[in-house]
């Protein structure tokens, strides 16, 4: 019998945790900073955007769980164990979805609604049932889904267009291959296995390290494009000059070592580095040199 921890896991909560983190961190940025915090509204907002991450996790699972059930990593995940029944992920994916578009329309406003329910369509639909089983680009087109909470954050707030807040949508984006295909690497033997076309199974793993390495450098250029329009200060450009330095390192370290636990060491520190450089963003704005 299904547990709140087995429905509770389908909504893959860490996954959904860093997407609020950083839509939470744009919603701070988009206040002024010596205006007052409107905390009521960040928490309203979050918990609208988090319903509507948490609805995609489940249909994530939905789909994937029959190839789950062929991983070692996922097989004891609630629905490819069978602890849960497909028709029940599916009433939970749309009560979450219909409870996260009703709050943010009510208490929100529109344009993070219809924003919000079109990442769950790009997440759910687009990449996981459509592109992730069809090209081993799934993750490069498919991330920017994944790359949308901050702009969704700004418009909670704003509910204005930003360059800035493209340009966090932007850093995310292209920091989700190298993060995803240095897990893919050290979890090849599994996508092999389950017959998904990720870019290691098609292309080859060497392939694939080369490609971590230029999508890493795009990433860092991208990084420092916040500066070159004020949208961060110094502070931003010192902090994130190291955490680029790091990341570099550790890539390199791979493609020159060529061992899978040092492609999933890039994995480890590029969730570390994601969420320290948001914290930059964050410390640079309320606290500018």
């Amino acid at each position: 019998m299904a547990s709140f921890k087995d429905y509770f896991e389908l909504c893959k909560p860490r996954v959904v945790l860093l997407m609020i983190i950083t839509a939470a961190i744009a919603m701070l940025l988009a206040v002024p900073p010596h205006a007052a915090i409107p905390f009521d509204t960040i928490l309203i907002a979050s918990c609208g955007i988090a319903l509507l991450a948490f609805a995609g996790g489940v249909v994530n699972h939905l789909v994937d769980r029959s190839a789950d059930a062929l991983m070692q990593r996922t097989q004891q995940r609630p629905l490819a164990s069978g602890r849960v029944k497909p028709v029940h992920a599916i009433i939970l994916a749309l009560l979450l979805a219909a409870a996260g578009v009703i709050i943010l329309l009510r208490y929100i406003n529109v344009t993070t609604a219809w924003l919000s329910f079109a990442t769950l369509i790009g997440y759910a639909i687009i990449y996981t049932l459509l592109l992730k089983r069809t090209t081993p680009q799934n993750i490069v087109i498919g991330g920017f889904a994944g790359a949308m909470p901050p702009l969704l954050g700004w418009m909670a707030i704003t509910n204005e267009w930003s360059a800035g807040a493209f340009l966090l949508v932007a850093i995310i984006f292209t920091w989700t291959p190298p993060h995803f295909w240095a897990l893919s690497i050290y979890r090849y033997e599994d996508y092999k296995n389950a017959k998904i076309p990720m870019l290691p199974v098609t292309h080859g793993i060497d392939f694939t390290r080369k490609m971590i390495v230029l999508y890493t450098v795009l990433m860092v250029a991208v990084t420092y494009l916040p500066f070159t329009i004020h949208f961060a200060g110094f502070i931003y450009l010192i902090g994130v000059t190291l955490l680029n330095i790091i990341f570099l390192g550790y890539v390199v370290r791979m493609l020159c070592t060529k061992k899978a636990e040092h492609a999933y060491a890039v994995f480890r520190f590029s969730i570390t580095y994601l969420g320290l450089l948001f914290a930059l963003f964050l410390l640079d704005h309320y606290f500018p040199l």
